[in-house]
């Protein structure tokens, strides 16, 4: 079989590659290892896939070159998407500020891309793996369940190691090197942290509380909702802070983040000055977990036995409550995959390979990495329509 473009990877950035390529008459074929198209589509924000966000820039990635994402996000847009999805008439809904999804299901977005395939006449095969493969004189060679296939162009669009359930694997990293790219060390990002010991201990029992916090690292904070699990901390807030964090990174939450504490402790003192200190922190914050700080931590008396020092104390504590965490979830639960081929082996233009020709990397195989909220949908997006325009 021989084809113009061979894409490996049937998710979004290796589909947005194909409709792009196939509609400019190249002949494309995609392959994936997988039993259907789109896995990772299918079960994004919560069955209804947060497709985009339109408060895209570059500074919501994470890359060792933080400038190499600039020329295909500013090339296609999250309204170039969104144009799409008004186009296959899905209906779409903005949950929080720039995050999109569809008032149904994700299942739409992947029929969208799949008829955008078909028009454009790009063949899709699903649980077809590709191996042997090898550069020829013209292009490349490789082996898969439906024979030899020969392509002038092979574009890499495997994504990361995340949720290997849903057929992650470390296939791309593996081509990549074979032509002689390098990969940046990786890790599970987008992910919950694990609590261990006394650390743990002292949390137990508060699995599904939640509360909004400011979660911080050095060099980076997230102002959102934070969630207790029953092995340690998870919602939006930890999962965006986690890409940042290491093991033993210093992370600090804001309780009340929004709010000087240490002046409503004053305030609630003069207005309540007979309730305890776990009754007035109830009014704050979650009960159970305001009652666990004061079991544990606080000391927990009548608000008129409090000297301003003392409140003022555990009012600065409660702005930068310390959390030590021993780990992460990985990449099982993980969102994406930190790390990749190092871009500065690759075109930000075409996202061709500058070691083997007529090579090209899409996604989430490169080492970009996006904020939770959309934005590595549009960076799977932007990367295929650039590799799109160039195969």
């Amino acid at each position: 079989m021989e084809y113009d473009v061979l894409v490996v990877g049937a998710g979004a950035a290796g589909l947005m590659t194909a409709i792009v390529a196939g509609g400019r008459g190249r002949r494309v074929l995609v392959v994936d290892h997988a039993n259907r198209p789109g896995k990772k589509i299918l079960m994004s924000g919560g069955g209804r896939c947060n497709f985009t966000n339109t408060g895209t820039t570059p500074g919501h990635f994470i890359s060792a070159n933080p400038h190499f994402c600039k020329s295909a996000l500013a090339r296609y847009t999250p309204w170039d998407f969104i144009a799409m999805v008004d186009r296959h008439r899905i209906a779409w809904h903005e949950k929080s500020p720039g995050q999109l999804f569809c008032d149904d299901s994700s299942k739409q977005i992947v029929r969208m891309l799949l008829d955008e395939c078909a028009a454009a006449g790009v063949r899709v095969e699903t649980s077809c793996p590709l191996s042997n493969v090898r550069a020829t004189t013209d292009g490349f060679v490789g082996e898969t369940p439906l024979g030899h296939v020969r392509a002038a162009s092979l574009v890499v669009a495997t994504g990361g190691l995340s949720i290997p359930s849903l057929g992650a694997s470390g296939f791309g990293y593996a081509l990549a090197e074979q032509f002689g790219h390098s990969i940046l060390p990786l890790r599970a990002g987008l992910v919950p942290l694990t609590l261990s010991g006394k650390h743990q201990e002292r949390y137990d029992g508060l699995a599904g509380v939640a509360l909004p916090v400011e979660a911080r690292v050095p060099g980076a904070s997230f102002h959102d909702a934070m969630l207790f699990t029953h092995r340690g901390l998870s919602g939006p807030a930890i999962l965006q802070v986690s890409s940042y964090w290491e093991a033993g990174a210093d992370l600090r939450l804001d309780l009340l983040p929004g709010l000087d504490a240490a002046q409503a402790l004053r305030e609630g003192r003069v207005e309540r000055p007979g309730v305890e200190l776990k009754t007035l922190l109830s009014s704050l914050l979650p009960r159970r977990f305001a009652e666990r700080l004061c079991e544990v931590w606080l000391p927990n008396r009548p608000m008129r036995q409090y000297r301003d020092a003392e409140l003022n104390a555990i009012g600065a504590q409660l702005a930068d409550w310390p959390v030590v965490a021993s780990g992460t979830e990985g990449y099982r639960t993980a969102e994406v995959t930190l790390g990749g081929v190092d871009t500065d082996e690759v075109s930000s233009t075409t996202m061709m390979s500058r070691r083997q020709p007529n090579l090209y990397f899409v996604g989430e195989v490169l080492d970009v990495t996006g904020h939770l909220g959309g934005y590595n949908f549009q960076w799977a997006w932007a990367s295929g329509h650039a590799a799109g325009l160039a195969v």
